[in-house]
């Protein structure tokens, strides 16, 4: 079965979800969209490494996304796992047993690649005319940080600071919520590594973006319009908003911050923890706002396939 021509479909698989999406000549078409939820966390031991349950998600992920993809006519899917399985000790292992039993083999990005794709779906969504661009996302695994003027991004890093990790970091270091002290602590860290980072780069200039689920939802915690309102509405998420919010999301139990706007359930464990270093990436790279993109690394693939139709040497499709 060959592709349609015109359609291009990534699977993302992270580690609340497999998402397979598959679009017609921009990610604003969507003609296959499907995710199969994932709880990836859970299924890490302390070594960070992916347990035989976690490889059972996966693999049933993949088969379901595998067999909607066929049904819809579509082939040549390009199957990523981000951090949770990239950074994974045992990762070859579970990429080769997903394979093994699905026939399909994950490929993973390295950090920067992941960031320079943010940057470049960044650029597609605020134009090309956009000016100097900041591309701040922060995953699970790592913060992806990226800058530049012009297509290609003249800076790229990746830091080992997602939320999921600090969560892990903190409560392995005895950190509670209510350690306002020792929270401090994680937030100068961070903070510190990004500005080393940064040496040599002056980002203060530069337009700052959020492109991640992270800054969507501490944007709509802070007040910014909800989702359902469609992806066009402006969003953005102010620094004093977000100082104002950690102290009371640091008070709180997980299934009380779930009720919050904003805040998903799965995911409201790990918000103290984005909070904290979505406000680190702010001061270290000197913006007191951050405009919010719903596109990231997944439609940076997306819009580099289009691009480059079958003919594409780091994202040959499957």
């Amino acid at each position: 079965m060959s592709r349609r021509p015109g359609q291009v479909g990534v699977l993302d698989v992270g580690c609340f979800s497999a998402h397979l999406l598959v679009v017609s000549g921009s990610p604003l078409n969507p003609v296959v969209s499907h995710k199969t939820r994932l709880r990836l966390d859970q299924a890490l031991d302390r070594h960070n490494r992916l347990r035989p349950e976690g490889v059972e998600q996966v693999v049933t992920a993949v088969r379901t996304a595998r067999r909607i993809a066929e049904r819809a006519g579509v082939a040549g899917i390009v199957p990523f796992a981000t951090s949770v399985i990239r950074d994974a000790p045992n990762a070859d292992q579970v990429i080769a047993e997903v394979a093994r039993r699905t026939g399909t083999r994950l490929r993973v990005l390295p950090g920067p690649e992941e960031a320079r794709l943010a940057y470049q779906a960044a650029r597609h969504w605020f134009g090309w005319h956009v000016g100097p661009l900041l591309v701040l996302d922060v995953g699970g695994g790592t913060v992806e940080l990226a800058a530049g003027q012009d297509v290609e991004p003249s800076f790229t890093r990746s830091l080992p600071f997602g939320a999921r990790t600090m969560t892990r970091r903190l409560a392995l270091r005895g950190t509670a919520p209510r350690d306002h002290r020792g929270l401090a602590r994680e937030q100068v860290l961070v903070h510190d590594r990004v500005v080393a980072a940064l040496e040599g780069t002056s980002v203060a200039d530069h337009r700052a973006v959020g492109c991640s689920k992270v800054f969507q939802q501490l944007a709509r915690l802070a007040g910014a319009r909800p989702q359902h309102e469609g992806p066009f509405v402006p969003r953005t998420l102010r620094l004093d908003d977000l100082r104002g919010w950690i102290p009371r999301l640091a008070r709180m139990p997980a299934p009380r911050r779930a009720r919050l706007p904003g805040i998903s359930r799965h995911r409201a464990e790990q918000s103290l923890a984005g909070a904290l270093v979505a406000q680190a990436l702010m001061v270290a790279t000197g913006h007191d706002e951050v405009e919010i993109c719903p596109w990231s690394t997944r439609e940076g693939l997306l819009l580099s396939l289009i691009g480059a139709g079958d003919d594409d040497e780091n994202y040959r499709v499957a």
